[in-house]
């Protein structure tokens, strides 16, 4: 047998397949699958992909920068948005790029990347784009990165009711070869129905590594008969917004569905027709679903002898009814195993509306016995697990007589499992600091003075002994002090920005507290990083004195620049603004304490995460100019985060080079 030559490298090679991916490399190569789809159909295309990081997609700016020069090959544009509804906004008018005979393609397939919040923030601007619709040759996809735990949020979130809001299909992959699937489908799906298209993103599926199948070819999709109305459903130059919702409510929704149907997006999985219990799960659900038969002991024969049919649901909004139906027939009971807020139940209920005869099970079991909803099984707090899972599978099947040996072994293993975990913990650690970061000392508050967090590692100054409590979302950033103020006894109040949160939208906040005359003080930390996600620059390279002069020009009368010694700050590039060493912080803050009105402090120390990182990768900062020297030759790569101004100096050449 010959040795076949592996590589990592083997991931963006459409070539090579099968390839070794992560969810967010999964996302760059979909890019590629699909430019060599179109071009294998006769198809001129370019990709954009846009959009703003968070976790569990914190790192798809960073992949797709490393990518750069291969995704330009494919004639795939990355651009990070400033925020989330900027980029949306982007991504709309990619869509209308060829609307004028002006287009260089003949169309745009574009893809949205950004955590839950953002999908939220971006509300607006999806229900307008999305009205308007995708390019017949473009499409767009929406990746929401949802965090159901809120493990690295300040909110438990999910996206699916804000896309069914807008009328937005919803695609759940369970795993990262169904984000390759589900990504190539979504496009498809978007030029057939006019739509946007959301996939779900989670960290149990994106932050997953995985062998997958690569093949751009492998996804076969059928284009099904629909009656059409005049002129289509994509995109037009011309429109107005009754067309726009007549079109929705009474034609693209129902081709969303069609599509689903014609393309199998929902499959029996398990057990076959004649079957009497049937439990109907999507993409992180049905991976529990599958974990908790396995812990009750059931696998696929069984669970055909017992009765039991499993229907795996890729679209989960609009939901295939047809397909539904025609897999439910026959079923006593359907039970919908689903995360947070139901959307599926809730269809389900809707196609079985008048069916009176079939139950169905989700969130609660039904009514009775005392209880308004009856027990409940599947709760839409937090998240579900599968032992969870598996112990009200059990019960159920055990109540309708699917009762086994390996049923009741399981049950018992899964009773004594919960027992020894409700053992009280013996010590609990709260999220710190790194240690030397600038917020260990930029978040020090003068005596009888308290501040406001926000978004970003300050968050994490409300656990300690700062007089630091309460916060905003993102952009909203003492914007709360506005309306607190005007019934509160204190006269002022500080508030943490970090940089990043500042040029994504924290300075439209400054300016609605200088409009409402409110007397707030603002830390600006800039820490030349966005610190949480990765350590990517800010977008447009903003710097301190930037931030400086736009504060100015927005009318702030009272600045100071505070700066750790070690940074290499060239005082002449702020300007008349006060200069101030690290150590000189409290009695500027005492100072600015007393002001009327809006004054900003900017603190300057570069996060002590990334100098690590910087000095791992061999880069250090030339004090005369903003370049890193780099202990290889550039070609542009982007892996270490700096996005312009890059210079490479071999390691012979520089006493820090090693």
């Amino acid at each position: 047998m010959g040795t076949q030559k592996i590589s990592l490298t083997d991931r963006y090679d459409l070539e090579k397949s099968p390839v070794l991916l992560n969810g967010t490399q999964a996302l760059v190569r979909l890019t590629m699958m699909q430019a060599a789809r179109d071009k294998a159909a006769g198809l001129n295309t370019a990709g954009y992909v846009t959009g703003y990081r968070g976790s569990p997609l914190g790192a798809v700016d960073l992949q797709m920068d490393r990518a750069a020069k291969t995704l330009a090959a494919h004639n795939v544009v990355f651009e990070p948005g400033l925020n989330e509804d900027l980029a949306a906004t982007a991504l709309w008018g990619s869509q209308q790029a060829e609307l004028r005979g002006e287009g260089k393609y003949d169309g745009v397939f574009g893809l949205w990347y950004g955590k839950g919040p953002g999908v939220d923030r971006s509300g607006d601007v999806m229900r307008h784009a999305n009205m308007a619709g995708s390019s017949v040759n473009g499409g767009v996809l929406m990746a929401m990165g949802d965090d159901h735990t809120g493990e690295s949020s300040t909110v438990l979130h999910q996206s699916e009711w804000a896309m069914v809001d807008a009328y937005m299909p919803v695609v759940s992959p369970a795993g990262v070869q169904e984000i390759l699937d589900y990504g190539i489908y979504g496009w498809a799906l978007s030029r057939f129905s006019g739509l946007w298209v959301g996939l779900k993103t989670m960290k149990d599926t994106v932050e997953a590594t995985s062998v997958v199948n690569g093949d751009p070819n492998r996804m076969k999709l059928v284009t099904p008969q629909f009656d059409m109305p005049e002129g289509g459903l994509n995109i037009r130059l011309q429109d107005t917004p009754h067309l726009q919702e007549a079109r929705m409510i009474d034609y693209k929704r129902f081709a969303a569905e069609a599509f689903s149907h014609a393309n199998k997006m929902d499959k029996r999985m398990w057990g076959k027709s004649g079957a009497k219990i049937g439990i109907a799960a999507a993409g992180k659900n049905w991976l529990d679903v599958i974990h908790a038969m396995s812990l009750l002991n059931i696998d696929e024969n069984q669970a055909e002898r017992l009765g039991i049919t499993l229907y795996k649901i890729g679209q989960t909004f609009p939901l295939d009814m047809k397909g539904f139906h025609e897999w439910a027939e026959g079923l006593d009971l359907v039970i919908v195993v689903e995360e947070k807020r139901k959307l599926i139940e809730v269809q389900i209920k809707e196609a079985l509306f008048s069916d009176t005869h079939r139950r169905v099970y989700g969130w609660h079991k039904g009514g009775g016995a005392g209880m308004e909803h009856g027990e409940e099984l599947f709760p839409t707090r937090g998240a579900l697990d599968p032992i969870w899972i598996a112990e009200k599978l059990g019960g159920i099947f055990i109540e309708e007589g699917r009762t086994t040996d390996g049923i009741k072994a399981g049950m018992e293993a899964l009773d004594t499992a919960r027992r020894a975990d409700n053992a009280e913990d013996i010590a609990a650690r709260v999220p710190y600091f790194c240690s030397g970061c600038p917020h260990n000392s930029s978040t020090k508050l003068p005596e009888g003075s308290r501040a406001y967090a926000g978004i970003g590692c300050h968050y994490m100054v409300q656990w300690m002994d700062r007089e630091t409590t309460g916060f905003t979302h993102m952009g909203g950033e003492g914007a709360n002090w506005i309306g607190e103020s005007k019934f509160s006894t204190r006269d002022h109040v500080f508030q943490n920005l970090g940089d990043g949160t500042y040029n994504h939208s924290g300075n439209l906040a400054i300016r609605a507290a200088i409009a409402a005359k409110t007397n707030i003080t603002y830390k600006i930390l800039y820490n030349d990083a966005v610190a949480m996600t990765g350590g990517q620059h800010n977008e447009g390279d903003l710097d301190a004195p930037r931030i400086v002069a736009e504060v100015k020009a927005m009318g702030v009368k009272n600045i100071a620049v505070v700066y750790d010694e070690k940074e290499d700050v060239d005082e002449k590039a702020f300007g008349d603004v006060p200069m101030y060493e690290r150590a000189d912080l409290q009695t500027v803050q005492e100072n600015f304490a007393k002001h009327k009105g809006v004054s900003v402090i900017v603190y300057i120390q570069t996060c002590a995460a990334e100098k690590r990182r910087r000095r791992k990768r061999g880069l250090f900062p030339d004090p005369d100019k903003r370049v890193f020297i780099n202990t290889d030759v550039c070609e542009g790569c982007g892996d270490c985060g700096v996005q312009s101004n890059c210079v490479s100096i071999v390691p012979e050449e520089t006493e820090l080079g090693r």
